[in-house]
């Protein structure tokens, strides 16, 4: 389905910031995207999606097909309505319209194409999935919680019927109950629908709970991947992501050193 092959990515001309990524994601598949803040994983998302060129971003070298058909050189409305769509970090909303004002403008192409009825049906699907926004329906955004913003960004994208759908960070800042109940969600999307997923996510316990593989970024470049079973069990990862010594004790964060998975990772 989607390919991303070897990309570097610039912006401004200047600054290099993805150095040869290369990923996979299969149809009906849930991938992660694994790493800390800085490593490259939001730029590997906007590459996909288009919106690299609103930041002055521009993939310099490599390519990007869907289906085979390529798509770094298209611009965002294209690749949308190819049928990706991304989920931005920090929940964007427009916050002066209201829960179900900000769902429909998910669907604004869809209706200038006349899916008036599809849309309707879209529209008590996410009320399906998110039950609790049907009562903040003719709510104000602006007013939402952290998780009902979150709920509604992931209804909104949904209303553009993606066959893949890019989430950078839905658990940032939500209450771990919250943060499971969004990821139980999303794993109940992607079975009931067939949606594809990208999941940028820094929750790596949850994040390899819910995907079928993964990829671990360190300073622009692609370090680690394989299944994401797998990857749960290795000792880097418990150790620099799910802070468990090789005991399987709980690790302090500060003594986990960057220092120490560059050099065993990149050297």
């Amino acid at each position: 389905m989607l390919t991303v092959n070897n990309i570097e990515v610039a912006y401004s001309d200047v600054i290099l910031v993805l150095r040869g990524i290369s990923l996979e994601v299969q149809k009906g598949q849930i991938v992660s995207i694994l790493g800390a803040n800085g490593s490259g994983k939001t730029t590997t998302l906007k590459a996909i999606s288009g919106l690299l060129r609103t930041q002055e971003g521009e993939v310099t070298r490599g390519s990007i097909h869907l289906d085979g058909a390529r798509i770094d050189k298209l611009s965002p409305d294209e690749i949308v309505r190819r049928g990706i769509v991304q989920v931005l970090e920090g929940r964007v909303l427009f916050r002066h319209l209201t829960v179900e004002e900000n769902l429909m403008a998910g669907a604004l192409f869809r209706a200038r194409e006349g899916q008036r009825a599809a849309i309707n049906r879209d529209l008590e699907r996410i009320y399906h999935y998110f039950p609790s926004l049907t009562a903040l329906r003719h709510r104000t955004s602006g007013y939402l919680s952290g998780g009902e913003q979150q709920m509604l960004v992931i209804g909104r994208a949904l209303m553009a019927n993606p066959r893949l759908m890019l989430l950078d960070e839905p658990s940032l800042g939500l209450a771990p109950k919250l943060s499971a109940m969004i990821f139980d969600i999303i794993k109940r999307i992607n079975e009931d629908s067939g949606v594809s997923i990208l999941l940028v996510e820094q929750n790596a316990g949850a994040a390899l709970r819910i995907s079928s593989y993964a990829y671990v970024m360190e300073t622009g470049r692609i370090v680690l991947d394989g299944p994401s079973e797998q990857l749960a069990e290795n000792a880097d990862i418990k150790e620099f992501y799910l802070g468990l010594t090789n005991l399987g004790e709980r690790k302090s964060y500060r003594d986990v050193k960057h220092y120490k998975r560059r050099k065993r990772w990149l050297g």
